[in-house]
């Protein structure tokens, strides 16, 4: 069957359907956002000086919103939790104390598993903060703030579907939890400390020093040393170049290889050609505590494989070398 014959309805084909479901929910998203107003402020504010726990419940699709919200709260800096609203009413109802704040999620704002569980969390007098679509329902009438979500429709055609609403649901967890962050002075710092893994926090985290070659990891040669003696040590240990330092391990230059076949073009006797003659001065260094990404970029913006690390005094601390990041998922 040919895909080009295939059509979602008489009159629209699959790419005329998926920007209309754009079209439909970024509506929705405009019109949620113009209506932003003292209530985002005072849930934001009741949100900031929580002291206790932020619990976050929703069931269906709402409860896998719900989710989300309260891993983007977390991960930002703004400590969160879901919980079930089936288990709550088995059990879980019991991690709710006083100083907690809860944040509930239901479209219709008459979810019949959140509405049963109102009248012993108002005893409890915490309060709540409701996201619906439904200012007269139960849930929004009962809360103590309520985010109005609702949209004039769904993108399904049917308008059954959770499509627009869930969007915008998800789109206010993440206003509030971006409006917490900037609020708290969240930083890149704080961010890489509770993302220790995975491609960001090897960003944020990992620096050169974690990763450089050190003491007899090094090829390193003296001035005087002959091109024949400099590729033995090349050679044994294998980073496809040497550094030449004097007798107080300042670097004085770096030889590659690159520099070789240079070399090798001009000059034919090895034994007789010494390292100061033939070496790279003014070569690229960088600190310890840089991080590992900047010393990549590095390499690509200078086209090379390697960089020397050193101290304050030009002491050679170290090499790093391109594959060492790559290895480490940098790129």
């Amino acid at each position: 069957m040919e895909t080009s014959a295939i059509k979602t309805s008489p009159s629209l084909t699959f790419c005329e359907s998926g920007i209309n479901t754009f079209e439909l929910e970024i509506q929705a998203l405009k019109s949620i956002a113009q209506r932003l107003d003292i209530h985002f402020e005072r849930a934001c504010q009741l949100l900031l000086q929580c002291t206790g726990k932020i619990i976050i419940m929703g069931i269906g699709k709402s409860g896998h919103i719900a989710n989300k919200i309260a891993a983007t709260f977390t991960s930002t800096g703004t400590p969160a939790f879901f919980v079930h609203p089936a288990e709550a009413s088995h059990g879980d109802l019991g991690m709710l104390s006083a100083n907690d704040i809860l944040l509930v999620l239901s479209n219709s704002g008459e979810t019949p598993e959140i509405i049963s569980l109102l009248p012993a969390i108002k005893e409890r007098i915490i309060p709540i903060i409701a996201l619906t679509g439904n200012r007269a329902s139960t849930l929004a009438q009962t809360a103590d703030i309520n985010l109005d979500l609702s949209i004039a429709r769904e993108a399904c055609p049917l308008n059954l579907a959770p499509t627009s609403s869930t969007t915008a649901c998800l789109v206010m967890g993440d206003a509030l939890a971006i409006a917490l962050l900037k609020a708290k002075g969240f930083t890149t710092e704080d961010f890489a400390s509770i993302h220790p893994g995975g491609f960001l926090g090897r960003r944020l985290l990992l620096r050169v020093d974690h990763l450089m070659h050190q003491g007899e990891q090094i090829p390193k040669v003296s001035p005087e040393t002959s091109l024949a003696q400099a590729l033995i040590e090349i050679t044994n240990k294998r980073l496809g170049m040497a550094v030449i330092v004097d007798k107080e391990n300042k670097i004085l230059g770096i030889f590659t290889d690159g520099d070789l076949r240079r070399t090798l073009e001009k000059h034919k006797d090895i034994h007789a050609i010494k390292m100061s003659d033939i070496m790279t001065q003014n070569c690229k260094t960088v600190k310890p505590s840089l991080l590992a990404a900047e010393a990549l970029y590095k390499m690509k913006q200078h086209k090379i494989t390697s960089l020397l690390i050193t101290d304050d005094e030009n002491k050679l601390q170290g090499i790093i070398h391109l594959h060492d990041l790559l290895q480490r998922g940098m790129s």
